[in-house]
């Protein structure tokens, strides 16, 4: 399983951000004019300065050079209230999962205190209704105000994260709003309308352990392709939490959409789009696993049925036998090129 969730820290909670790449990495990744700093692949920009928040870093989180996980750092000339724009291309996007994902890491991360005080649907780009805004009150004990926001342009991802002192409260959702209402996108049509994540009543799952019961599918031309997952994303439809996952990194709810027993099944993992998905398999009767991060699925065979909550946490942890290695890996590039790899391949 790719350690893709380990990087929760650092995109949903932390204040400060490491300078995590190379100069000749950033450029591949962000155009700067005199006002303003471009995400070159996304066609994404911000100015450099919005309100009392100036730009002072940007770079590349992971996958150096390839500048499809970019950050921009902002903060306050007297560094008591910090910023950061993320913009990246998940294999899984979802601006309102992203949203709910990173709603249960503050809940987590800043204590029983913490209380959400917005979660609506907003604008972003001049287009009601494409970005989710959200902002949590008494932070770490009431020390800190956190504010975020999400939207799903294209392929990419856009996440903002505004965290100050609660008494600079006006300052830190000040904030969050200018460096909303200063996106400029490309092409604004590419906007995904959102909404925040509602849920029903879910069926209850059988239970018992799955079996592996062949390889990954194959496409038309007889090579693994991903297929999509049919769950409808970003707030369209109600989902429901089928189960929850155990694993040594914590614990994580199996979504599926209500009223359809049969269909696809997400396990979220961070709020940076790494997702398990058991898909109806196209051709065969089961499940298909696939595993989505930040620029890559690693596809791997079909299940009977939808695995347990104990296999699912071994997959997780890395323990599960039968997922040991992806059998097909597919990696997307900024430029929109997808190269698929057949063969065993160990998960990083």
């Amino acid at each position: 399983m790719p350690r893709r969730a380990l990087f929760l820290c650092s995109m949903a909670l932390c204040l400060a951000l490491p300078s995590l790449a190379q100069a000749a990495d950033d450029i591949e990744a962000w155009t700067p004019s005199d006002t303003a700093i471009r995400a070159t692949a996304a066609g994404i920009s911000l100015p450099q300065t919005v309100g009392s928040l100036s730009l002072t870093k940007s770079g590349e989180v992971s996958n150096g050079g390839k500048g499809i996980d970019n950050y921009a750092q902002y903060i306050s000339q007297d560094g008591a209230i910090q910023a950061t724009l993320y913009v990246y291309l998940p294999a899984y996007a979802d601006a309102s999962l992203a949203a709910y994902m990173t709603d249960k890491a503050v809940m987590e991360r800043f204590g029983g205190k913490t209380h959400r005080t917005a979660y609506d649907s907003v604008a972003a780009g001049g287009r009601a209704g494409t970005a989710i805004r959200a902002v949590y009150d008494d932070a770490a004990d009431g020390a800190l105000t956190t504010a975020a926001a999400f939207a799903h342009a294209g392929r990419w991802m856009v996440k903002l994260r505004v965290t100050g002192p609660t008494e600079r409260r006006a300052e830190v959702l000040a904030g969050l709003d200018g460096m909303l209402a200063g996106l400029k996108f490309d092409d604004t049509t590419s906007l995904h309308a959102t909404g925040p994540a509602s849920f029903g009543a879910c069926p209850t799952g059988d239970g018992g352990d799955a079996r592996l019961t062949k390889a990954v599918p194959s496409g038309t031309a007889g090579q693994p392709v991903p297929q999509e997952v049919r769950i409808p994303r970003e707030g369209k439809d109600n989902l429901c939490i089928r189960g929850t996952v155990q694993t040594a990194q914590g614990s994580y709810d199996m979504l599926q959409q209500t009223g359809r027993s049969g269909g696809a099944i997400i396990v979220p993992v961070d709020d940076s789009g790494t997702v398990l998905a058991f898909d109806p398999a196209t051709r065969d009767l089961g499940y298909q696993l696939s595993i989505h991060m930040v620029g890559q699925t690693d596809l791997y065979g079909v299940y009977d049925k939808v695995p347990s909550g104990r296999q699912i946490a071994a997959i997780l942890d890395g323990k599960d036998p039968q997922t040991a290695q992806a059998e097909a890996t597919a990696l997307y590039a900024a430029n929109g090129e997808v190269t698929i790899s057949q063969g065993a391949r160990k998960p990083n």
